[in-house]
């Protein structure tokens, strides 16, 4: 038995609209699926462990958002919390108690964590802990491995996924 084939005729017209407005047709080069043959299917709307196209295709999202979907989309508690802390504002430009008690949960579920340091993308995190590790070791140079994406500075984009 064969799986029929999805329709994706508006998710194929967004994305040639895309290719004229960005460069190969998405925001990030992780999301350009050529290395792989295909090409990006456009989502509308996510919950728990699934995601919809613009198609009205449904499907289980192995990827969880590369990581911060852990509780799932559109969660009750996630969106309750999301909720009540945009009250309060969305960017303070400075420290804020929640930081100390996120730190803490970190630092607890982590027993070789002794400190943390918060950062505003993957992107950041990558380049903070590549100068970490050349300052520890005194070395220049580090291995990357080809086709692996490791987020977006100059020095990890060499033969990117």
């Amino acid at each position: 038995m064969t799986a029929a084939a999805l329709n994706t005729s508006r998710s194929d017209a967004l994305f040639t609209a895309a290719q004229q407005l960005m460069p190969g047709g998405v925001n990030s080069p992780v999301r350009a699926f050529r290395s792989v043959g295909g090409q990006p299917i456009v989502f509308d709307r996510v919950e728990g462990a699934y995601a919809w196209d613009v198609d009205g295709n449904r499907y289980i999202d192995y990827i969880g958002s590369w990581g911060p979907a852990i509780c799932g989309h559109a969660n009750p508690e996630v969106i309750e919390a999301l909720q009540q802390a945009l009250t309060k504002g969305t960017s303070f430009g400075a420290p804020c108690a929640l930081e100390n008690t996120l730190a803490e949960m970190v630092i607890d579920a982590v027993p070789s964590v002794e400190m943390v340091r918060f950062v505003n993308s993957g992107t950041e995190a990558c380049m903070a802990v590549l100068r970490l590790m050349r300052a520890y070791t005194g070395r220049e140079k580090v291995i990357k491995f080809e086709g692996c994406y490791h987020d977006h500075a100059d020095m990890f984009l060499v033969k990117a996924g």
